[in-house]
């Protein structure tokens, strides 16, 4: 099967995806909490359409505006426990404003693998692992002259699944400043109970946490988020992307605040189905997965392909660029049936 064969769907994504009368369990995506096939989720959308129209295309600097934004932004603050909250358009836009502010706030370092919306110029080219990385990084900061740093990091690898500690921060002399900024986009609303990686930060007093994400992977909205603190939250509010950038959905913004009881049901599916696929491949050396996150990496590259011919479309894509190694994943969703899991695992 070319792989071209699926890159030009006419249907939405779902846990079967039917080709030339064919249809194929898939176990791809970031839909981990199933919520664009929700019907529930989507009445709800589709009431707030009904009550704020399909979109807004006014920028958040218009002297004419929405009520729901601001509301939205105090919703998500209190949800994800942050003092503030700023929604754009998209989770790129959110890094990128974000990431172009305080990049002015001291000394630049990031994290090996860091998605790259945050990239400030070029690619940071950071190698090894997370917590060698982090070893040598305080070991810098504590030698360094310089009061101020900036650290940049994802809250975690979801390709090859592994949650980052950020404990390490505490090994930092109080002396110095950090601003650690955290890509979320993939952790929030299922990793730390469905809350943001902020909840899994420790408080310390030379530590400002600012938190980016997308919310059209778990939370199923097309818009980003910026959490953070009031002064750094209204800072950004004053940046010319921000003002001059149209916002989301209105429709979308109302669904998600009116969606908790939906995300906690979906959220509690998925668990149960990433607790079975963990029992069936827990004594599989060729299979990497963590606990409570959807995704499993599969070492044998071929197996995608066997999994093909049984009907089953995973997540097979060459990373970090096009011409690097297949990389293999089943991601799950809360929209798989115990029968998807059953064929699925008869399938291996």
């Amino acid at each position: 099967m070319q792989e071209e064969f699926f890159k030009n769907l006419e249907i939405p994504l779902g846990p079967q995806i039917l080709v030339e009368d064919k249809t194929y369990l898939y176990f791809g995506g970031t839909a981990y909490l199933g919520i664009p096939q929700n019907k529930d989720f989507i009445k709800l959308y589709i009431e707030g359409i009904r009550k704020f129209g399909l979109n807004n295309g006014t920028s958040r600097g218009n002297n004419v505006q929405l009520g729901i934004y601001s509301e939205v932004e105090k919703f998500a603050a209190t949800k994800f426990g942050a003092k503030a909250a700023l929604i754009t358009s998209s989770g790129y836009l959110a890094a990128q404003l974000t990431i172009k502010s305080i990049s002015t706030f001291g000394e630049i370092r990031y994290a090996p693998a860091t998605h790259p919306a945050l990239w400030l110029n070029d690619e940071p080219r950071i190698s090894g692992s997370f917590s060698s990385w982090a070893n040598e990084l305080v070991n810098e900061i504590n030698r360094s002259e310089k009061a101020e740093w900036v650290i940049i990091s994802n809250s975690m690898n979801n390709l090859y699944p592994e949650i980052y500690d950020f404990s390490f921060l505490k090994g930092i002399s109080k002396e110095k400043q950090i601003t650690l900024l955290v890509d979320d986009s993939h952790g929030i609303g299922i990793n730390n109970n469905g809350l943001s990686a902020l909840s899994a930060i420790q408080n310390q007093e030379n530590l400002e946490v600012v938190l980016i994400a997308s919310m059209a992977k778990a939370l199923g909205v097309d818009a980003g988020i910026v959490l953070g603190s009031e002064k750094i939250i209204s800072k950004l509010k004053e940046s010319n992307e921000f003002l001059g950038a149209s916002p989301p959905s209105a429709a979308g913004l109302f669904a998600f605040m009116q969606g908790d009881e939906i995300y906690r049901k979906e959220l509690i599916k998925l668990k149960e189905n990433i607790s079975i696929v963990s029992r069936l491949l827990k004594d599989n050396d060729d299979w990497h997965f963590i606990e409570d996150f959807p995704v499993f990496f599969f070492k044998n590259a071929d197996i995608s392909k066997k999994l093909l011919t049984n009907n089953i479309l995973v997540s097979s894509f060459p990373y970090p660029d096009k011409d690097g190694p297949i990389v293999n994943r089943i991601v799950l969703s809360s929209w798989h049936s115990k029968a998807d899991i059953k064929k699925l695992s008869t399938s291996f």
